[in-house]
Formats: structure tokens, sequence, C-alpha cells
């Protein structure tokens, strides 16, 4: 695991997109893993920056995103169907057929399922992009969830409700329930790229960084990965001695 330390988002975000972005120009059919949430908009946003200098185009990337909430329509402001048309996919030159976004149909969630994990078995995605949890969840895998596991449909903790009700109007309206790629198909990936800056991620980075593997902390898989890019800043430090 390599620990690249920034001093901020900003710059965290930049070192994440430039990782990508140069991933894309040595492979345009690049396949790539996407999260959603605040912690990559900034490495978005930097992507979007290199399109629009003629640095990269995404006419033949490829993309698989991590999980999505169960229970809200996609043209809802709080799906990652949404997010991702917001903070990337309508500013760039990707196809639409290329885009893959997990949807939980409610009345059909174990064949909702089945499609997205057989969808994963047809590639090798080259770059899995995350961000952690709180709790140590990547992706919406959470506490105790196996290593083995595909893509399921996961009851969101009270945790991870809580963290997410800032993109609600209350955490009445924060779902319980989501589609998430498993872990086992997380790290398939050939590269990870993890983001985890400021104060709110500090004691997470440092469960992280201990090295300990268990299904209590999800994150802690990654130590069983060979090719794994931590990108975080100084306040997400501040409880690591290094």
């Amino acid at each position: 695991m390599k620990i690249i330390r920034c001093k901020n988002y900003e710059e965290a975000s930049k070192v994440a997109g430039n990782l990508i972005s140069e991933a894309i120009q040595a492979k345009p059919d690049i396949v790539l893993g996407l999260a959603t949430g605040s912690s990559p908009i900034g490495t978005y946003q930097k992507l979007i920056q290199d399109y629009e200098d003629k640095k990269i185009t995404f006419e033949q990337v490829k993309t698989y995103n991590l999980d999505e909430y169960v229970g809200i329509g996609r043209d809802c402001p709080q799906s990652y169907y949404y997010f991702m048309n917001d903070n990337l996919f309508n500013h760039v030159d990707i196809k639409k057929e290329n885009i893959h976004i997990p949807y939980a149909n409610p009345e059909q969630l174990e064949e909702s399922c089945k499609h997205y994990s057989e969808e994963l078995d047809k590639t090798v995605v080259d770059i899995q992009l995350l961000g952690i949890g709180a709790n140590g969840h990547i992706g919406f895998n959470e506490p105790k969830t196996s290593f083995e596991q595909k893509t399921f449909i996961v009851n969101l903790t009270e945790k991870t409700r809580e963290d997410n009700k800032r993109f609600f109007n209350s955490i009445d309206e924060v779902p319980t329930k989501a589609i998430t790629m498993g872990i086992a198909e997380i790290m398939k990936a050939k590269k990870i790229i993890l983001i985890a800056t400021g104060k709110n991620k500090a004691e997470a980075v440092k469960r992280l960084l201990s090295k300990e593997v268990t299904t209590d902390f999800p994150a802690s898989a990654l130590h069983l990965h060979d090719d794994v890019v931590v990108v975080t800043d100084d306040e997400a430090l501040s409880l690591v001695n290094c």
C-alpha cells in the first residue's frame, strides 16, 4: 500500500486526478471503477479540466460505478446516477453505452444484483476509485461484510445514513438500503486509488494504516491487494505517527 500525503483536499484531488488522467492517456480504452460522495468530486473536476484542455478523451473509456441507493429514482438529485452525470459524464465525451451504474428494482432486488455482477464478470477494471466511510466501508460494504461478497443489497447502518444525511433534507429521507459492488469485485481491479481527506476521516485512516485485516473494518481488505494507492492529506493523517 502506497501512501501519498498531500496538504489538503485540493492537492489530493489533483494528485488522484493526475493518476487517472495519465492512465487514460496511456490506455484510451481504460475501464474505470468510479465512486460517489464528496471525496471524488475534486478528482472529477480535474478530469473535466484535462478533457477541456484536450489532454484526454473519454471516447473509449468504460466506467462501472460502485453503488446506488434503493428506492429513489434516477432523476432524483440524491441518486448516484444523477450525481455522476452532474459531476462528470455531462461534461466529457463518454458514450452513454459505456456507462454502467447499478440499479436495484425494488421488486426485483435479487435479479438486479445478479445482473450487475454478471456485467462485472465480463470485464476487468483497470483503476478502481474509492472513498472510505467513518466505519471503514468501501462502496456500501458495511462492517462484517465478507471479503468474498459480490454485488448485493445492503442494509445501511445508522452511522452511514447519518453521514449521508447532509445530501438530503432530513435523516428520514435517507434510504435504508443500497445496491453495492461487493468487496470481492472491488478487489479484482488491477489498481485501487483511495481518497481520504479531512479531520472526519482521521480515525478511519488511522485504523486503515494500522494494517489490521478484519471484516469489522471493510477497507482493511485493501491490504490484501497488490496495488493500492491511498491519497490523503495532513488532517486525515493527524492521528498517525508518520
